[in-house]
């Protein structure tokens, strides 16, 4: 499973990279606001700073929600760098952008997807990844998880190359889940990579052996 942080925090991608996990990064204009990162061209240059962090996919995504504006946002966007992944979100004029970048060889990640019929017209339209929402379906009384289970299954059905990048990720249960299901990314906060580092018997183990090590070396 690929790890990607879901930030615009060049701190914290640091930080997962340093940790020597991090596959890539995904960002939204939400994200770019909590930064304080707002205007084109600023914007497209904390691309440019978040793609000489890390050496995997930057996910970009485009504000457009029209067919024309996507297409013109995105070709702009992967001129930054080679890394850059088009974000583009599961609409009708989305899945038709997709489908214009994937013919074109231009990696796209959809976004904002709910449900399988939206993942299955994603993949059909050569998406290079897919965005569930697990943590919003949580949010809503929805089982997130048995969508990615869904959306294995028919992926593994037919073939289909897109992968299931496991979004809204909240904690290491998320993560862990994810990964028993076969999901081929989860992206989420630097807080939930970190958890996965967490249990007390590794701390009591750990303060056992420095104390046994202090009596003898006294």
């Amino acid at each position: 499973m690929k790890f990607f942080i879901d930030t615009a925090s060049l701190k914290e991608i640091q930080e997962a990279q340093d940790l020597g996990v991090l596959d890539g990064v995904t960002t939204n204009p939400s994200l770019m606001a909590k930064e304080g990162i707002g205007g084109d061209q600023n914007v497209k240059d904390h691309y440019k700073a978040i793609c000489k962090i890390v050496d995997g996919d930057v996910s970009a995504e485009v504000i457009s929600t029209d067919y024309e504006g996507m297409i013109r946002e995105g070709e702009e966007l992967v001129k930054l760098s080679d890394q850059i992944v088009v974000k583009i979100p599961m609409i009708r004029d989305g899945v038709k952008a997709i489908r214009y970048f994937s013919e074109r060889g231009i990696k796209t990640n959809c976004t904002l997807v709910f449900s399988a019929g939206q993942a299955l017209l994603a993949a059909k339209a050569g998406a290079t990844y897919v965005s569930p929402f697990i943590g919003r379906l949580d949010d809503v009384s929805t089982d997130g998880l048995i969508l990615i289970e869904d959306i294995r299954t028919i992926y593994d059905n037919y073939g289909y190359e897109t992968q299931i990048l496991a979004a809204s990720v909240r904690h290491s249960m998320h993560i862990l889940s994810c990964a028993k299901l076969g999901a081929d990314v989860m992206t989420g906060p630097l807080s939930a990579i970190l958890s996965l580092l967490n249990h007390p018997l590794t701390d009591i183990g750990l303060a056992k052996f420095l104390a046994d090590h202090a009596k003898v070396n006294k």
